[in-house]
């Protein structure tokens, strides 16, 4: 039986965002799921606090949802989703075949980039939200390797009040993009069986944050050479080309 995938992007993107790897990866009858993460496609759930604790334990359930039915699963995450997916490994290993993540890990040296000390700090935070333009985010996705299609419907969405609102809420509950006092202490308990897949040109979290962690753990990883952050969606072959590399030798 083929194994379960799920699949969890980041920000400020939606499910769109996998389109392009969904389609190179041809995944055949393997069961596929690819969530959109609460209050970015649609209004916040009533009394979500779109904290990391509460994308962390929305994402166990979908996991948990998929692998009662399949068994265990094979967990991919990108960005913020690959954070998450660290997290849910952390907290229900029994649940994960696997997990490979793409331009994001939880590392305790890193600080985050730019915007996310940005949407980090009350007002400030606020403000860059107010003054953000869905054409200008389509334009600048589409500069750093999107395709335009994905590019335009990420920037219909960012038009959603509730959407902003949890990308503020989420940043500040990590304090940016800052995990030493909490997840990367849980970094023993993440199962060995992962692997990291990194665009070499990524502007938001650097080759060098991706070598120094395969350098700590020895967790395999893949560099997509001609590649931005959104690697996956940029040079799709390629990244699945790594994903069945990696999934083959399990």
């Amino acid at each position: 039986m083929a194994t379960a995938k799920l699949f969890l992007h980041g920000v400020p993107d939606s499910p769109a965002v996998w389109r392009p790897l969904l389609d190179a990866l041809d995944l055949g009858d393997a069961p596929v799921a690819a969530p959109a993460l609460p209050g970015f496609t649609a209004p916040l759930p009533a009394h979500f606090p779109a904290t990391k604790e509460a994308y962390a334990d929305w994402a166990v359930g979908e996991a948990a949802a998929l692998a009662r039915v399949h068994g265990p699963i094979d967990i991919v995450g990108h960005d913020w989703g690959a954070l998450i997916a660290q997290r849910v490994a952390m907290l229900r290993p029994g649940l994960i075949r696997s997990w490979a993540v793409s331009n994001a890990v939880i590392d305790p040296d890193y600080r985050g980039h730019r915007i996310a000390r940005i949407w980090n700090t009350p007002l400030l935070g606020e403000i860059f939200m107010a003054l953000s333009r869905p054409a200008a985010l389509a334009k600048g996705l589409v500069a750093q390797g999107l395709p335009a299609a994905i590019a335009e419907e990420e920037a219909r969405q960012w038009a959603g009040r509730d959407k902003r609102r949890a990308i503020l809420r989420l940043y500040r509950s990590a304090k940016g993009l800052s995990f030493r006092h909490d997840w990367a202490r849980d970094l023993p308990d993440l199962p060995a069986r992962g692997a990291l897949i990194w665009g070499a040109n990524d502007p938001y979290v650097a080759l060098a944050v991706a070598q120094r962690y395969a350098a700590r753990t020895g967790t395999p990883l893949t560099v997509i050479e001609d590649a931005g952050h959104w690697a996956i969606a940029e040079r799709p072959q390629a990244v699945a080309a790594a994903l069945h590399r990696f999934w083959n030798s399990l």
